[in-house]
């Protein structure tokens, strides 16, 4: 079976050929047959409940033991196989409402959800916040997130880089609606904590309290397990404590967050580091039977470079920023390089220039193009007057007496490596100079420090230092023990660390009820299908992305204030409702094929359901040209596409958006509605001299038409 190819929808194909292929032929049979095609059919279109596999389950049994038919028992036996061998994704489709191969249509996730490591409703959440329902969207966003507030303010945000709006114009802007959402939730004191299941007994106990820890605590808590979580650090956050500066999450934050989870009744210890003050022993004796590692990646990679270890003006990235974190704000030096271009080395620098450095620059040996810093934090930076010097190649740390003086580099040139799609720098030669610094931070990369582990022999590691699991139930080589996070996966990002953890958490929670754990990797869950709401067509392209409102630049260089100050409540509501609800549409085009090429009329300007090839995209053209004849409602197979009658008026909209109305004609005799103005047009036009014999003032409907002696065929609405 293909990876395109649904098991559940084949399944239903295949059964409704099966009278034939099979030679069914006793009735008994043959209604099993059926009956069990309408459960799954039920399935497909997300119409199911919890009896329907065991309903299923029992008719194919049923099937399989009624003697009186072979090819009813061929068929039994094969459809028991079936459900054994997909037990899981007939279960997804039922309980998560979703189909992790995109075929069954009902159930497909939107592109952003998909792309969410947490798997996180963004359609669901996104509709509500339109609304104005903020405390309804916290509770969608923490069914699969825990920390939504954290998220709202630092997420590199993979869901807006797969946003379809994109194809029309810009993403929508996804990571603030849900911290304004958070923040008005909390604010309002609606930020409520899930229901529990009662206690179960058992003892979980979470090592690092980062965002995969406090992601596993979370949802261990909400299983009824009693769970502690150990961490090295004074306060709960790990990386996003002391990782991320606080101009761009405020301390507060992260605290209020962690009283939501500790109000689950997780147990938090600070200051203690797992291999030196606890170790596996010594809390399996108080009763722990499980363990997840969620410990960052605290310590950085050296540069490699002569000079390095010889000045202790050279920091790492890492080292600096917890040590400011944790309340230190002495200047590293007025004059400061960071050797780097991804986030932490942004966050370094911009961090050093609020400690009253005079001059910060940043060296980075690829051009701006290939920075893996999010290009906002680049800009942000060059407005506070951070420089950068690209195409450079650190060389050595140059100084005298104790003192740094520079770094030495070489300037350099990409170049294209056989067998790798990224171009690489090569220095060169002859072009030395001279960057003039009093304090140098590293910002390579980071690892994880695997010695506190030493008492774990058994505990299997890759080839770079990470913890080794299956990535499917987060286990590791040793029994018992899980992990996730940097850990895992290296420097990464926070929605990684907190989709692992939950994915963990699940799997401890299978561990502890000695359940078999899955063989596939989740899927994400569609939590609810929000209804439509009406947005003009003009409304919805003219809709743009605000800008983010900035701290005054001056504030910005001298103070840790948080830099982005948030959309307003009208900005947050408008930028809402320019989702295109893809959790309904799923971009099939087919309702662009029936009005272009069955019905000739080519009102649909949506080529941005083309991710290949879009072309031009404008719902005001529909406006323009559709004769409201309801093809494309009647074949779209999600009921995106949508066509009804209010009042007067015949609408059609798609997803919400309103893309043509158009006054009905009602007939002058009986008041029965007949149509619309252009559609009694484009029938005339089809039907060519037939038409002269048609009602001449079109008012009449077919029965008060015949009655009057004039002549309507019996069909006049084309479909396609």
């Amino acid at each position: 079976m293909s990876e395109n190819t649904c098991p559940v929808h084949q399944t239903l194909l295949e059964l409704k050929a099966f009278p034939s292929t099979h030679r069914i032929v006793h009735p008994r049979s043959r209604r099993l047959v059926e009956e069990i095609a309408t459960l799954i059919e039920d399935i497909v279109t997300s119409r199911a409940g919890g009896d329907h596999l065991p309903s299923i389950a029992a008719r194919a049994d049923e099937l399989a033991g009624f003697a009186g038919d072979s090819g009813g028992m061929a068929a039994g036996a094969w459809l028991r196989e079936r459900l054994a061998e997909h037990a899981e994704v007939f279960r997804s489709h039922v309980e998560h409402r979703n189909c992790a191969a995109s075929v069954c249509d009902h159930l497909t996730p939107a592109p952003c959800q998909m792309a969410c490591p947490a798997g996180i409703d963004v359609p669901t959440y996104v509709s509500l916040i339109a609304l104005g329902h903020d405390d309804e969207a916290i509770e969608v966003i923490r069914r699969d997130n825990p920390l939504p507030w954290v998220c709202g303010l630092v997420c590199t945000r993979p869901c807006e880089l797969m946003c379809v709006r994109k194809r029309l114009d810009t993403p929508v802007s996804i990571k603030f609606l849900k911290a304004f959402a958070s923040e008005r939730a909390m604010s309002w004191g609606c930020y409520e904590n899930p229901p529990q299941a009662p206690a179960s007994g058992r003892r979980v106990c979470v090592i690092g309290a980062g965002p995969g820890g406090l992601s596993a605590a979370y949802y261990l808590a909400q299983h009824g397990h009693t769970v502690r979580v150990i961490e090295a650090l004074p306060r709960a956050g790990g990386m996003i404590l002391v990782g991320i500066p606080r101009y761009r999450l405020p301390s507060d934050i992260i605290d209020r967050e962690v009283a939501k989870i500790e109000e689950l009744g997780v147990e938090f210890r600070y200051n203690t580091r797992f291999g030196k003050d606890v170790d596996l022993d010594s809390l399996r004796a108080e009763g722990f039977e499980a363990f997840f590692f969620a410990i960052g990646a605290h310590a950085s990679y050296t540069l490699g470079i002569e000079g390095e270890n010889d000045f202790p003006q050279v920091h790492g990235a890492v080292d600096f920023l917890q040590r400011v974190a944790l309340g230190e704000r002495r200047c590293p030096g007025k004059h400061v390089v960071v050797i780097g271009g991804g986030n932490v080395a942004i966050d370094a620098a911009r961090t050093c220039l609020r400690l009253g450095s005079q001059q910060v620059t940043i060296a980075y040996r690829r051009t701006r193009r290939e920075m893996p810093a999010d290009h906002e934090e680049v800009e942000q930076a060059e407005e506070e007057g951070i420089h950068f010097e690209l195409l450079t190649v650190p060389m050595a740390v140059v100084g005298e007496e104790g003192r740094v003086r520079g770094l030495r580099c070489l300037k350099a040139k990409l170049v294209t490596v056989p067998g790798s799609n990224r171009q690489s720098p090569k220095p060169i030669e002859g072009s030395d100079y001279e960057i003039p610094a009093d304090a140098i931070i590293s910002a390579i990369g980071q690892r994880i420090e695997r010695q506190w582990f030493d008492k774990i022999p058994e505990l299997a590691w890759t080839h770079r230092d990470t913890i080794r699991v299956n990535t499917i139930t987060m286990e590791t080589s040793v029994p018992g023990i899980f992990a996730a996070g940097d850990a895992v996966t290296g420097p990464a990002t926070v929605i990684e660390a907190i989709g692992g953890g939950k994915r963990a958490a699940m799997a401890i929670d299978r561990y502890l009820g000695a359940i078999p754990q899955p063989k596939l990797p989740p899927v994400p869950v569609r939590q609810q299908r929000v209804a439509c709401f009406d947005v003009p067509a003009n409304t919805k392209m003219a809709l743009k992305r605000p800008e983010m409102p900035l701290l005054g630049i001056d504030r910005r260089r001298t103070t840790f204030q948080q830099v982005e100050l948030g959309y307003t409540e009208n900005q947050t509501r408008e930028e809402a409702r320019r989702c295109l609800r893809c959790d309904i549409c799923r971009r099939c085009g087919k309702c662009v094929t029936i009005c272009k090429e069955k019905m000739g009329v080519d009102a649909l300007a949506l080529g941005y359901l083309s991710f290949d090839h879009p072309e031009e995209s404008d719902f005001r053209r529909t406006e323009q040209r559709c004769i409201s004849c309801g093809a494309c409602a009647a074949n779209c197979p999600t009921g995106a596409m949508r066509i009804e009658d209010r009042g007067n008026e015949r609408i059609l909209s798609l997803c919400g958006t309103v893309l043509n109305r158009q006054p009905l004609i009602a007939c002058s005799s009986c008041g029965t509605v007949i149509g619309t103005e252009r559609y009694l047009a484009y029938i005339r036009g089809r039907l060519g001299k037939l038409a002269a014999k048609i009602d001449p003032a079109g008012q009449l409907c077919d029965a008060c038409a015949r009655s009057k002696g004039h002549h309507r065929p019996d069909t006049v609405m084309v479909t396609g």
